[in-house]
């Protein structure tokens, strides 16, 4: 049986070299406009999508993902940019994995701000916080009562005021009126917390996996 090829575009979410620790494939940074119809030119059997540019370039449009499955290409997309894309093309064929791309499917979030962030061009590290994390350890640490629903809501709005490229823990928490100690308790339990977007990113390769 010959080998599937693959291509990966992923980026903060999920690092290319932690990537291929569960999946052999060709990775590539996040995903922008025209990087798909470059990938159809390579005659890729898979392409998955992580993440994405947002408002640095054009962002990935429908009419290439659909250009690719059209070709007989599976797209699976999921964690950022690939589960949006994935929750508004999943009934013309896209494949959509995970908690970030339910969330969109049901409309639970809807704007491309849930899972924006900014990272570094060198090395890929998030520089930000994407709301979509934000809002699932906040949920998290309100279920293990390290703070209350009320508390939770006035952080989660602090969070959304601020603009995305801004949105980190230290900025969030020093607009609120938890006092020092529960700061500290809810900074470590969200350290401790799962990064969903990077679960989600693992979930699209475990699930590529299936495929080959």
């Amino acid at each position: 049986m010959n080998e599937k090829k693959i291509i990966i575009f992923t980026g903060p979410s999920l690092s290319a070299e932690e990537g291929s620790k569960i999946l052999n494939a060709d990775y590539r940074p996040s995903i922008k406009r025209g990087d798909i119809l470059s990938a159809i030119n390579d005659s890729p059997d898979i392409i998955g999508i992580i993440d994405g540019v947002f408002h640095q370039s054009p962002a990935v449009s429908h009419k290439e993902i659909l250009e690719a499955i059209d070709k007989g290409i599976i797209v699976v997309g999921g964690s950022s940019m690939g589960a949006l894309r994935a929750s508004e093309l999943d009934s013309l064929g896209m494949v959509g994995i995970g908690y970030v791309y339910n969330e969109y499917a049901n409309g639970n979030i809807q704007s491309d701000d849930d899972v924006a962030l900014t990272f570094d061009n060198f090395s890929g590290e998030p520089l930000s916080e994407a709301l979509v994390n934000i809002d699932y350890k906040l949920n998290e640490a309100s279920e293990n009562n390290i703070i209350n629903n009320d508390e939770k809501n006035e952080i989660i709005s602090i969070a959304k005021s601020i603009y995305y490229p801004n949105r980190t823990y230290h900025n969030i928490l020093s607009k609120s009126n938890l006092d020092e100690e529960k700061k500290e308790k809810l900074v470590d339990f969200i350290v401790k917390t799962v990064d969903i977007k990077k679960q989600d990113a693992i979930a699209v390769l475990e699930y590529i996996k299936t495929l080959i």
